[in-house]
């Protein structure tokens, strides 16, 4: 079943960040479909069987603070 996440995420400054964002969180298994918004800082994950923790997890990997909305 398809599934949309959201995510608050903190401390992005520039199209790069968005980029590193967007690239650690589309090599999650199941996800199908990111969009980072560095004006809103929300990140939109669409997949199957999505682990938010696991999203958390790239998004804190990648220097940046994430909570699910």
């Amino acid at each position: 079943m398809a599934q949309t996440l959201e995510f608050n995420v903190s401390g992005m400054t520039c199209d790069h960040c968005v980029r590193s964002v967007t690239n650690a969180v589309s090599e999650i298994a199941g996800v199908s479909d990111t969009k980072v918004s560095l004006d809103e800082k929300k990140a939109v994950v669409q997949g199957e069987n999505l682990d938010p923790k696991a999203i958390i997890a790239a998004i804190e990997e990648e220097g940046y603070e994430a909570t699910l909305t």
